[in-house]
């Protein structure tokens, strides 16, 4: 049975997308007579077309994505794709770029970046200051021996700085890497010390849910173990002096931009490394994602037909710098939006920060992560009855499956005539593999296609496509944005096996995915924490919309260890679990999801660890309970919310005992 439709674009908001744009043009440039219909429901098959052609004819696909968005070269490439291999596939070789100059070419007149604090704060760049303060600091880092291929770092929350900071480094071939000033120092040094940087760029603190938190200390610990680092650049967010002390030069964010440069920019390879992005890390070492600069660049306008922003646009997508979404909104520069920032916690206030700041800045595209809305949703909140949100044509959802109860939240309680836009993809490329597209309909808890140039396939058992059925995500075929490599790894080894190691040949991301007949998604879960019962399989998401969709239930983390199923729960203000609720409970996932998924136990805890992106920790809490020493299991360091793991463990050990005895 079709799920229900919560919302379709009119003819209006079609024909003015970037993907209807970009069809005109193929049929103009290319003589390929595509079809964006008026209709919604009309584009589900013209949309398969284009998709069909976008992978099977990959290398035209991306050469259209190139001319189309007129990407500036210093030189010609020989060939769009060398050869159709995975990893090492050299994409538009020859070519010469600089992602940091896209970033500037729709440069206009009024706010290129926006910050607000969570104090109420407000700083604005305008796009000339922006480009003045980058071509400042781009002097000072080559003035203090930077070079092309050097590394350089930051350790801050969401100041603006950060922004002018990566397009500098990028401008003069230097790779950046960021995390957040939420991350303990530890985890910090696991991150940075992999690279051995020159320059470390740190914000002294930060406002989060009510609280001043002065990183000066942690600083002192980072700088301290990471041997490499010369210099300390200190952005003051909180305090306007300082007496930091280090065995390196300190040098404050005024000094390095306090001069007139012209900005230019170095032209570089293709592949030349642009930034390194980090996976969690909460089961080890982070991963650390060498991205190109021509890879992200054509990448980011690619998906400019998945989110639809525009030259204009006022774009934020909530995100720390750890996360790759905070890459994301300020690669919104290369489509001449004003890019919005807040630096705090979403959840202070009772969750209306965000909210405000979608009236208050008059947001067009505002995302956010399923948990975010999720919160909402159980807290009752009704954002659209509080708040002038009119201007908000996008709101995206990310990080986590966004159950069919948080979207018709979304349309009854946030805004009727708005575009859901559900993503799944991947800090690994850096992008999405399946979610928004804006001339299709969006149906209840589904992402809505698979996205164009992306040959995602959901694999069953044997390695081979299915429709309709639950399989294994992959990808088939490169794409422009996956990792060049991952540092210190040039022989591919830790690569193959992260990614080729399942299917040969084949890009295996490790999430349960199902491809419907209509070609959108719904994504079930990590497929490493499937429960299985009897021989029958069950994704955690499934649990999640069931219990979660239970008033007396705010969170929860399902896994199974030895046959038995485990379910924490974290209740609303003031309730204990009793065995009525526990009955509840188990009849209800008996009513949705059958006998064999009834919980063994069912555990009452004050909160679900997540990891700094938001998602469950389900596999560490696994392997803690299958008898890991917890340090072995997960890295603390790259946890929200550490407490909560030994709450966990604690609150199971009598039942975890108790299977030991039997």
């Amino acid at each position: 049975m079709e799920p229900k439709i919560l919302w379709e674009p009119d003819s209006d908001f079609i024909k003015n997308t970037n993907l209807a744009e970009f069809v005109e043009w193929l049929s103009e440039n290319k003589g390929l007579d595509f079809v964006v219909s008026e209709n919604a429901r009309e584009n589900v098959e013209n949309y398969k077309n284009i998709w069909k052609w976008s992978v099977e004819k990959l290398e035209d696909f991306w050469e259209s994505i190139y001319e189309f968005f007129e990407v500036k070269s210093y030189s010609s490439y020989k060939a769009v794709l060398d050869e159709r291999k995975m990893p090492g596939a050299k994409w538009f070789e020859g070519a010469t770029l600089n992602y940091a100059e896209h970033a500037f070419l729709k440069a206009g007149e009024g706010e290129a970046v926006v910050y607000v604090r969570e104090d109420g704060l407000r700083r604005v760049f305008s796009w000339s200051e922006l480009e003045r303060q980058t071509a400042a600091f781009a002097a000072w880092l080559k003035e203090m021996g930077v070079k092309k291929g050097d590394r350089v770092v930051a350790y801050c929350s969401q100041v603006p700085e950060a922004v002018v900071a990566l397009l500098a480094t990028a401008s003069i071939g230097a790779i950046w890497a960021a995390v957040g000033g939420e991350v303990a120092p530890r985890a910090v040094i696991d991150r940075f010390k992999q690279l051995d940087p020159k320059v470390l760029i740190a914000s002294d603190g930060h406002f989060y849910n009510g609280r001043e938190f002065n990183k000066l200390e942690d600083i002192k610990t980072v700088v301290h173990g990471i041997p490499s680092l010369e210099r300390v650049v200190l952005v003051p967010n909180l305090y306007e002096s300082h007496d930091l002390k280090l065995n390196i030069p300190v040098h404050y964010w005024q000094e390095a931009v306090d001069r007139r440069e012209k900005l230019t920019f170095e032209p570089l390879p293709f592949d030349h490394p642009l930034w390194v992005l980090y996976t969690s890390g909460t089961t080890g070492i982070p991963k650390p994602i060498v991205h190109g600069h021509g890879g992200i660049t054509v990448e980011i306008f690619k998906g400019s037909f998945h989110m639809d922003f525009k030259e204009g646009d006022r774009f934020l997508w909530y995100s720390p710098p750890s996360w790759m979404m905070w890459n994301t909104v300020v690669s919104g520069l290369l489509a001449g939006a004003t890019i919005v920032f807040y630096d705090g916690s979403p959840l202070y206030n009772f969750l209306q920060p965000l909210w405000q700041l979608c009236e208050k800045e008059k947001l067009n595209i505002f995302g956010t992560s399923a948990p975010f809305l999720h919160g909402c949703m159980k807290f009752g909140f009704e954002p659209g009855s509080q708040y002038d949100l009119s201007s908000v044509r996008m709101i995206g959802s990310t990080a986590a499956p966004l159950s069919p109860e948080g979207f018709e939240w979304v349309y009854k309680k946030v805004k009727e005539d708005v575009w859901l836009n559900s993503a799944s993809g991947g800090t690994d490329v850096m992008t999405g593999f399946v979610g928004g597209c804006p001339i299709l309909p969006v149906w209840s808890g589904e992402l809505q296609c698979r996205w164009l140039g992306t040959k995602v396939e959901a694999y069953n058992i044997e390695g081979r496509p299915v429709i309709n059925e639950v399989g294994e995500l992959v990808v088939e075929l490169p794409m422009p944005s996956m990792p060049l490599y991952f540092w210190n790894d040039r022989d591919y080894s830790w690569y193959k096996e992260s990614y080729f190691s399942m299917f040969p040949n084949v890009w295996w991301h490790g999430d349960w995915l199902m491809i419907t007949d209509r070609g959108s998604a719904i994504i079930f879960g990590r497929s490493d924490s499937t429960i299985k019962r009897k021989g029958v399989r069950m994704g955690t998401l499934d649990f999640y919309k069931v219990v979660e969709g239970l008033n007396e239930v705010i969170n929860s983390l399902v896994v199974e260890v030895k046959g038995r199923i485990f379910l924490f729960v974290v209740l609303a203000h003031g309730l204990e679990l009793t065995e009525e609720l526990k009955e509840k409970i188990n009849k209800t996932l008996r009513e949705n999801l059958g006998a064999y998924f009834v919980a063994d136990y069912i555990i009452q805890v004050p909160d679900i660890p997540m990891t700094l992106n938001y998602k469950k920790l389900e596999v560490p809490i696994k392997k803690i309970l299958l008898g890991w020493e917890v340090h072995k299991a997960v890295n603390l360091d790259s946890i929200m919310n550490p407490d909560a793991v030994f709450k966990v463990v604690e609150a199971a050990k009598p039942y975890t005992e108790q299977m030991e005895e039997d």
